[in-house]
């Protein structure tokens, strides 16, 4: 366990200033209130009880290739400690790698014939 008290002590030590700091905000934070700090943002916009057409919203299908784009660059992340140790895996972590690909090129064809990387 001695290897591992300097990390267990900065997380203890992260985790109690994070407790600390949400603690304590509400006493020592700013109490300066108006009415248009209390008022709902929507990037400035005046807030409307009906939403507006062609109100510059972004389509979900935005949001849906920023998920994708997110989704495998994770994915890619998961090759860079093969590739650091490639020589002391061997043969099954080539097997492995190879698994994982295969995976990974499926949702991406999946995605694809799916019309998920579509801009239109």
């Amino acid at each position: 366990m001695s290897p591992y008290l300097p990390l267990v002590l900065m997380f203890a030590l992260a985790a109690g200033f994070a407790v600390f700091s949400v603690a304590i905000a509400p006493y020592v934070g700013p109490r300066r209130y108006n009415r248009a700090k209390l008022d709902a943002y929507e990037c400035g916009i005046e807030p409307s009880p009906q939403p507006v057409v062609g109100a510059g919203r972004m389509p979900v299908a935005y949001y849906l290739t920023a998920m994708l784009f997110i989704l495998f660059d994770i994915e890619m992340v998961f090759l860079y400690p093969f590739a650091v140790s490639a020589d002391a895996l061997g043969l099954f972590g080539l097997v492995e790698i190879v698994l994982f690909v295969v995976t990974v090129g499926f949702a991406y064809v999946y995605v694809w014939r799916r019309g998920g990387l579509d801009w239109n």
